[in-house]
């Protein structure tokens, strides 16, 4: 009787200590947080970062002490970090290669499928609402205008289909993010599901032959979320 209580109590302790709680659509942020499981002050930089809280992959470190910059571009989505993050730097821009005029592919407000990205747009089975033009700038460009010195431990990039420009007006070798996670949007796909992941698309994929250029290590893949860490960051 006694043996069986202990046991009980036992099973229960360990169902709450071992309880894991992810924000993340596809449970980035607990592999985000176990690689930085050390670390209670750390910067993180999010580009494409939506809602502050659900499908959020930094929203886990924001609550254990972390800080940084948010960036996207629907206002309504920068009107909720303004008041659940205000000490967050939180920015209404559209991130690309360049400082230009680009077609937003709009759904509606707040959406996470709004894209800059024609081709990913096309790909969708909902329906554009609107088609708007939209002023774009580059990270360069913006990490500069706002004097930001700090090393970035975390990058997200979630731009649907956007990427490879964001890459193109962000200077890796400057900015050296430690860990940097990335949708990748395998269009090739029938349909975006896991079980039609092919890891050879990835390694062809030009986000993997940037980053690797660039001294990152591809170390996870969670759905449609690559995982890479800088050589630096390495034992």
């Amino acid at each position: 009787m006694i043996s069986n209580f202990l046991n009980y109590l036992s099973l229960y302790k360990r169902k709450f200590k071992y309880k894991k709680i992810s924000y993340s659509f596809n449970a980035v942020d607990l592999i985000i947080n176990y690689i930085f499981k050390e670390k209670k002050d750390g910067i993180y930089l999010d580009v494409g970062a939506q809602h502050p809280i659900s499908n959020n992959n930094t929203y886990l470190l924001f609550k254990n002490g972390w800080s940084g910059i948010n960036i996207d571009l629907d206002i309504k989505n920068i009107e909720l970090f303004n008041l659940s993050r205000p000490n967050d730097i939180n920015l209404n821009k559209a991130i690309s290669s360049s400082a230009s005029e680009k077609k937003l592919y709009f759904y509606h407000d707040k959406s996470p499928i709004n894209t800059l990205s024609h081709e990913v747009s096309s790909y969708q089975s909902a329906v554009v609402n609107e088609i708007k033009t939209i002023k774009t700038t580059n990270l360069n460009m913006l990490l500069e205008k706002i004097n930001f010195n700090k090393h970035i431990d975390y990058m997200n990039i979630d731009v649907e289909g956007h990427e490879i420009e964001v890459f193109n007006g962000f200077d890796l070798k400057r900015y050296k993010p430690s860990v940097i996670s990335v949708e990748f949007l395998d269009l090739k796909m029938k349909k975006l599901e896991f079980r039609n992941n092919d890891l050879s698309n990835v390694i062809n994929s030009k986000i993997y032959k940037i980053l690797n250029n660039n001294n990152y290590s591809l170390i996870n893949w969670l759905h449609g979320d690559l995982i890479f860490v800088h050589k630096n960051f390495r034992d």
